[in-house]
Formats: structure tokens, C-alpha cells, sequence
């Protein structure tokens, strides 16, 4: 696959985003109502962008901002040159709504062809698509980036989960893109028929739509022989194909920074961070017709690095925590992913685990809800689940409960997971 927007020296490529930026506000602003409000009241008008760093004195776009303009207030075309619409799920309020053009489309098959190819996926490998098909942008996005690689796509979408082993076995698919979560379902499912997951045909798995761990990777791979590498996107932005880790290297995501442009600020400050500096994650679309988006704030916690396997590109260190999924507990910050990393290295447990909140008094409470690992008898069960208790303790600086339960018997997930169950008493 030639790419040359990867051959772009630093110079070229600073003058491509400048550009595409520059064209980016204005249309912004001349054909949304939201932009052309925002700015205004921002003190700031698209001629004032004249170099990149000029970004940062324009306004924020949140997730609630979208929600506002529901369904269709954020498009910067028409309707009748829409030929897509996605949205979120709305689990927590109204969804999000996001469109496309057909230059959109074809932009989005690109960089996730981009994607595929930088994992490790080549013309004429069998893809086997089980994101979920319909709003949710990743079987889709996954489906066209795939065709236009040169690949056969399988649409197995989610569910179904012997079904899919099935699938699997039979038609040799030799890379897979799923969330990581519904990938250990799956590896449960091929060991439940009893057959070998690392004698598969697969060879890559792209895993996406949720933060997951090294401790995970290492989990999959392990099982599976594949190699495990990391896709993300968001639908605001674009969907899947925003940023992928590369199967060479493996060390964090490039991203597509012709199409993307990231900064990372602090999420107190709002303060833009120097190089290197962890905070949260905002992006500007450079190319986007349908739904351009100004400086949006993902949630995303990660920093901004040097490119290594695609030099032209920085890469964003591996997310693995939100701002929104923080749980502060008894004053200490505590994500889901800390605990994933400690329940993966604990002999008897195996990755499935849910964190339930609930109060006790006028405290919050926090209890480990993990399924023991098959075979697993009852005396590991007590020692895993004490070493659990201990190692959340030290590595996370809480104190939780353990509860062991059966294998196979939390609620599995077909898209995102559901890590954290709130319970607790109503204020």
C-alpha cells in the first residue's frame, strides 16, 4: 500500500495541517450556527488562526454540545449531501449524531485501511469484522477500511459467540477487529468447544472501542499467537481510524495527523501541555465536510510522543484511563484499568471483572466482583482473592472487597464494556 502522505517531512506536513485547518474554521464557522455563536463569544474569527499554535484561542467542543444541537444542528452541509448517519448509543442522555459526505466516507475507508495496513493486515487477508454493525460506527468503519485495503471482509458483527468460533474456523480469517472484551469471550468460547485458539488462522487481532492494558495484550496474545495491536477513534472525530498502533513496534498510536489534529491539555487548566505531558486528549478534524469538529474533548487520558514505526506522525501513548471512568475513592483517584492490570497477573482469576459501588455508612465502597479462572479450586479461589484484596491495596492505595464468582457468569459484552456498576445510595 503507498501512502505518501507517510513520506511528509515535518515542514510539509505542518504546511498541509495549516491549510486544512485554516479551511477547516471557516467552514466551521460560515455554516454552523454553533461555531459562529462559539466564536463570537470567544472573541476569535477564523482569520485569526495565521500558524497552528493559533489554535489553542479557540473554544472547546464537548460531547454536550453535540447533545444541544440534536439531531442534526452540528452539519456543515446540507441534508441532501449527507450519504451516512451514525450516533452513539444515548445511554446516557440524547445521542450524538454525527454525519457524512461522500468524500467523508471515502476519507474514513482510508485512514482505517491505513490503520489495517500499519497493523499488519495486507491486500487480500480475510477480515473478520465483529464490532457491531448499525449506529455504532466500528463494525462499519472497520467493514469499508477493510474493502479498501483490498481485503475480504466477513460481517460477522457481535453476538452469536459460538457462531463466530465457528466462523472463525472455518473460513481462516487472518486478522480480526473486535474490543478486546468480547475478544476474551470469544477465547472462552473456543476453549468452552474445545478447540485450540492458538491453532486459528488469525495472525493480528485490532482491538478498539475501549482502554485495555498491557497485562490484556499480553493475556490475548498469549492465548491466541496473535499479535494484539490498538486501533482508536470516536465517532465525534470520525470513528475508528483516527490512530493506530503499529504491529512493528507496538509502543503507543499514530496518528493520522493529515486528517487529525491532536492537543493534549490539562483537564483543570485547560491549559495546552508541553510535549510529553500527560493529560487529555483534544481533537480538531482537518478534513471533514459533514461534521467538522473544533478542538473536542475526548475524556481520553494519554500524552503526545515522537513517531517511531511512521515518523511523520506523533503517537499518542495507549489510553487507559478516562476522565469520565475516574472513581474517587475515599480521596484517592482509582480507573478500572489499574485494577485489570493486577487481576491479570493474579494466579485463579481470569480477565472478567466488574467494580460495584456502593456506601457503607457515609463512605463510598468499592468490591471486586471477579470470576475465578476454570478449574480453579477452592483453596486458590481464597488465595487469589486475598491477593487480590492485597495487591489493590499496595499497587492502587485502596482498600475493596473481593468477590468470587463462577466462571461464566458476569454479563459478557458484545460492544463496550461495562466495568462499573454504580449502587450506590442516592444522595
Amino acid at each position: 500500500m503507498t501512502d505518501t502522505a507517510e513520506k511528509l517531512s515535518a515542514d510539509e506536513l505542518a504546511a498541509v495541517q495549516l491549510e486544512r485547518l485554516q479551511w477547516t474554521l471557516r467552514h466551521a464557522y460560515a455554516n454552523v450556527p454553533f461555531y459562529t455563536k462559539k466564536f463570537a463569544d470567544a472573541g476569535v474569527h477564523p482569520d485569526d488562526c495565521r500558524e497552528l499554535a493559533d489554535l489553542a484561542k479557540f473554544p472547546f467542543t464537548t460531547k454536550a454540545d453535540l447533545r444541544d444541537n440534536y439531531p442534526f444542528g452540528m452539519f456543515a452541509v446540507p441534508q441532501k449531501d449527507i450519504r451516512r448517519i451514525h450516533a452513539s448509543s444515548g445511554t446516557t442522555g440524547k445521542p450524538t449524531v454525527v454525519g457524512y459526505t461522500e468524500q467523508d466516507l471515502d476519507t474514513w475507508a482510508t485512514v482505517v485501511a491505513r490503520s489495517i495496513h500499519a497493523a499488519g493486515g495486507r491486500p487480500g487477508h480475510k477480515v473478520h469484522v465483529a464490532y457491531g454493525y448499525g449506529l455504532f460506527t466500528g463494525g462499519l468503519g472497520a467493514h469499508y477500511g477493510a474493502e479498501k485495503l483490498g481485503c475480504t471482509v466477513i460481517p460477522a458483527s457481535g453476538g452469536m459467540t459460538a457462531r463466530q468460533v465457528q466462523l472463525i474456523t472455518d473460513f481462516e480469517p487472518e486478522v480480526i477487529m473486535v474490543t478486546p472484551s468480547y475478544m476474551l469471550t470469544l477465547l472462552d468460547e473456543f476453549e468452552r468447544q474445545g478447540v485450540d485458539p492458538r491453532a486459528s488462522s488469525l495472525k493480528v487481532g485490532i482491538f478498539g472501542a475501549e482502554p485495555w492494558t498491557e497485562q490484556m495484550r499480553a493475556e490475548i496474545e498469549e492465548r491466541f499467537a496473535i499479535d494484539a495491536v490498538d486501533i482508536y477513534g470516536l465517532s465525534e472525530v470520525m470513528g475508528p481510524g483516527v490512530a493506530q498502533e503499529c504491529v512493528e513496534t507496538k509502543d503507543g498510536l499514530h496518528i493520522w495527523e493529515d486528517h487529525f489534529f491532536p492537543e493534549v491539555i490539562d483537564p483543570f487548566s485547560e491549559a495546552v501541555q508541553s510535549a510529553g505531558a500527560q493529560g487529555e486528549l483534544l481533537f480538531t478534524s482537518l478534513t471533514k465536510q459533514a461534521l467538522p469538529i473544533i478542538r473536542y474533548r475526548t475524556r481520553d487520558l494519554t500524552r503526545l510522543l515522537p513517531g517511531t514505526a511512521r515518523p511523520a506522525f506523533r503517537r499518542m501513548e495507549k489510553v487507559t484511563g478516562r476522565s469520565d471512568d475516574l472513581i474517587i475513592l475515599r480521596g484517592v483517584n482509582v480507573f478500572p484499568t489499574q485494577i485489570e492490570e493486577i487481576v491479570l497477573r493474579t494466579e485463579g482469576l481470569s480477565p472478567h471483572f466488574q467494580l460495584v459501588r456502593t456506601t457503607r455508612g457515609r463512605l463510598d465502597h468499592l468490591t471486586v466482583r471477579v470470576e475465578a479462572r476454570h478449574g480453579a479450586e477452592a483453596a486458590l479461589r481464597e488465595t487469589a482473592a486475598s491477593a487480590l484484596a492485597v495487591g489493590v491495596k499496595d499497587g492502587v492505595g485502596v482498600s475493596v472487597t473481593v468477590e468470587i464468582v463462577e466462571p461464566d457468569t458476569l454479563e459478557r459484552s458484545l460492544g463496550k464494556m461495562r466495568r462499573v456498576l454504580d449502587q450506590r445510595d442516592p444522595a
